[in-house]
C-alpha cells in the first residue's frame, strides 16, 4: 500500500480543507468554539480518509473495505440526529426560536457536508491516482472552490424586497403600514413600541416567494435571525416585545415588527435580507401547469 501513499494523503488533505473552509461560526454562534469545531473537524477527517481510502481499495481490489462506507453513513446520520437533539435543547433557553423547521435545516446540512468531504476527498485521490500529484493538487483545489460555492443557500434577499414600515396603532391594534400583528393592551408598552420600534414589509417577487414566506417555519426564522443580529428587548415577562410576523392574506406581503437593541433600520433590512431559505419551506408552484395558470 505504500504506492497510495500520496494519494491517500493527497485525498485526506482536500478532503480535511473542504471541512474547514466550510467550518465558520457566524451571528448563529453554532457550532460552539472550540468543542463544536473539534467535533466537526474529527468527524470531518474521518470522512476525508474513508473516501481517500476508497480509491487503493477499488484498485487492489478489496471491495470489503467498502463496507466501511456504509458504516460511515450511519454515521453521518448519526451526526444528523446528535445536531438535532442539540439545538433542540438549546431551544428551550431561546427567547426568539429558531423553529423546528431551521433546525432541521441545519442538522440536514451538518450531514451533507460530511458527504461532501468524502466525495472531494475520493476525486482528488483518483486524479492523483491516474493522472499525477499536480493533477490531484489542481483537481483538489478546484473541488474545494466547488464545495464553497455550494456552502450558502438562498437567502430572502434573494427572492423578495424588503422595504422600512410605519409603525402604529389602531386603537389597540398594532400595525406595520396595512398589515395587524397583534393587539397591545397596555398604554407604556403601546408608547415604548411606537417610540423604539422597527418594522418593514417582505414583498414577494414572485408566486414561489410568496408560497415560501407563507410558511411559518420560514417567518420563525427570520424574526430568529433579525433578533440574533439586532438583539431584542422581550424578557420572559414581556411578551409584547417579541418579534413578530404577519402576513396579508390578499397580497402575501408579510409585515415584521421588532423592538431592538440597535434600532436601526437599514441594519434591519439588511438582517431579514441575510435570513436564510429554509429547504422545508422553499416552494415552487411555477414549476407546476397549474401554478403558471394561477399565475396568469
Amino acid at each position: 500500500m505504500e504506492q497510495y501513499l500520496i494519494v491517500v494523503v493527497g485525498g485526506i488533505t482536500a478532503g480535511f480543507v473542504t471541512r474547514l473552509a466550510l467550518l465558520r461560526v457566524d451571528y448563529r454562534q453554532y457550532p460552539g468554539y472550540p468543542h463544536g469545531f473539534v467535533t466537526h473537524l474529527s468527524l470531518g477527517f474521518i470522512a476525508a480518509a474513508l473516501g481517500a481510502i476508497a480509491v487503493p481499495a477499488l484498485l487492489e481490489p478489496d471491495y470489503t473495505a467498502f463496507t466501511f462506507l456504509a458504516l460511515a453513513a450511519q454515521q453521518f446520520r448519526e451526526i444528523r440526529n446528535m445536531e438535532r437533539q442539540t439545538l433542540e435543547s438549546l431551544e428551550e433557553s431561546e427567547l426568539v426560536e429558531r423553529g423546528k423547521d431551521y433546525i432541521e435545516g441545519i442538522a440536514r446540512t451538518f450531514e451533507a457536508r460530511n458527504y461532501l468531504v468524502m466525495a472531494t476527498a475520493f476525486v482528488t485521490a483518483l486524479i492523483t491516482q491516474t493522472l499525477g500529484t499536480l493533477a490531484g493538487f489542481a483537481g483538489g483545489i478546484v473541488l474545494i472552490l466547488l464545495s464553497l460555492l455550494l456552502k450558502t443557500g438562498n437567502t430572502i434577499g434573494d427572492i423578495c424586497d424588503v422595504e422600512p414600515a410605519k409603525l402604529k396603532f389602531k386603537n389597540t391594534i398594532l400595525m406595520v403600514d396595512h398589515i395587524g400583528i397583534m393587539s397591545v393592551g397596555l398604554k407604556e408598552r403601546r408608547e415604548k413600541i411606537a417610540g423604539e420600534g422597527l418594522g418593514v414589509i417582505i414583498k414577494p417577487k414572485n408566486d414561489d416567494a410568496r408560497a415560501t414566506i407563507h410558511d411559518m417555519g420560514q417567518r420563525i426564522a427570520i424574526a430568529h435571525t433579525a433578533a440574533t443580529i439586532l438583539g431584542t428587548k422581550k424578557d420572559i415577562d414581556l411578551p409584547e416585545f417579541t418579534p413578530m410576523l404577519r402576513k396579508d392574506p390578499d397580497t402575501g406581503q408579510v409585515g415584521f415588527y421588532i423592538l431592538p437593541n440597535e434600532p436601526d433600520m437599514e441594519a434591519l433590512i439588511e438582517a431579514v435580507k441575510q435570513a436564510p431559505v429554509l429547504e422545508s419551506a422553499a416552494a415552487r408552484p411555477l414549476k407546476s401547469k397549474a401554478g403558471r395558470y394561477a399565475s396568469d
